[in-house]
């Protein structure tokens, strides 16, 4: 079983504003919601791709109620830790010529229901897959990515990470299997300036030599740069269409990644179908959808590069 967790879910409330002025009434042209969290968001395109998993995560409150009813449409499993108090965080999103957040704080999170969820994570089995993807809530310790990954050292699961500065550093020495940095993530955690692909093969090797398996670098418009635990390097081409929505896509690669990895086990495979995924996310007004994903796929062509 594929295992995703989301700590800090929310209801992402999108308004669109055509000439947004500040300290002035503005009315919005049109509005839309989705559930937002990034394991969620991983959850959901490996169903797309034909993937059972389960979302584990806390809910709270109303907007938690709704997040849960959004998700259930979805297809994959949810097993969420209910809070007792509280309310799941509710971020609120202005588009207009520039765009503006709001991100919510999100619910206390006491020590017994943190517990039950580890009680939940005590259950995955030799052979899984889990990943952690994104933020935490400031009640929660900030070491706990590596408290997860140290009650499961003992397991053959297959741990993803998703993160950025200390809670990635934290799990390398625990070898996850995939960590996925961005070039700005790569050049704060060493505070160097990348500008070139001697650099970012470089520093994301640094990475590996800490303790990650693979490491899956996105470039954004360059694309993504992959250094597998062969010590092969490939890169695989942004692809192309029209830039409609970015939020999610990281998140979807990760998934395509996973995917195309399972399929036989070829590095190859995981990037193509790693980037087709985030590629059709960013030229979709929400998640990409399996149709889309097919058609990126097929104009993706991966280069090794040593």
């Amino acid at each position: 079983m594929i295992y995703t967790i989301t700590f800090n879910p929310s209801l992402d409330y999108i308004m669109h504003v055509d000439h947004f002025e500040y300290g002035e009434t503005n009315r919005s042209k049109n509005e839309e919601m989705f559930p937002g969290g990034k394991g969620f968001n991983v959850s959901t395109i490996l169903h797309r791709l034909g993937y059972d998993n389960t979302a584990l995560g806390f809910k709270a409150g109303f907007s938690g109620d709704e997040i849960v009813r959004m998700l259930e449409k979805r297809g994959f499993i949810l097993d969420l830790v209910s809070l007792d108090e509280g309310f799941s965080r509710i971020n609120v999103k202005m588009k207009s010529s520039k765009e503006t957040e709001v991100n919510g704080n999100g619910p206390d999170i006491p020590k017994d229901k943190l517990n039950k969820l580890m009680d939940k994570i005590d259950q995955i089995s030799d052979g899984d897959t889990l990943i952690m993807a994104g933020s935490i809530p400031s009640t929660l310790p900030n070491d706990i990515y590596e408290q997860i990954m140290i009650r499961l050292q003992n397991k053959d699961v297959r741990i993803i990470v998703d993160a950025t500065n200390e809670l990635l550093l934290k799990v390398l020495p625990y070898k996850p299997f995939l960590i996925k940095p961005n070039r700005r993530e790569l050049e704060e955690i060493f505070s160097v300036s990348i500008t070139n692909q001697d650099d970012l093969i470089k520093y994301a090797s640094m990475l590996q030599d800490k303790g990650a398996i693979n490491v899956l670098v996105s470039l954004g418009g360059d694309g993504a740069m992959l250094i597998d635990e062969y010590k092969h390097v490939y890169h695989a081409p942004a692809a192309n269409g029209k830039l409609i929505n970015s939020v999610g896509s990281g998140d979807s690669m990760v998934a395509g990644f996973l995917a195309g990895y399972l399929k036989n086990h070829d590095y190859q495979e995981a990037i193509r179908l790693g980037s087709a995924c985030g590629g059709a996310t960013a030229f979709s007004f929400d998640l990409a959808e399996k149709s889309l994903i097919d058609e990126v796929y097929e104009s993706i062509n991966v280069s090794l590069i040593q």
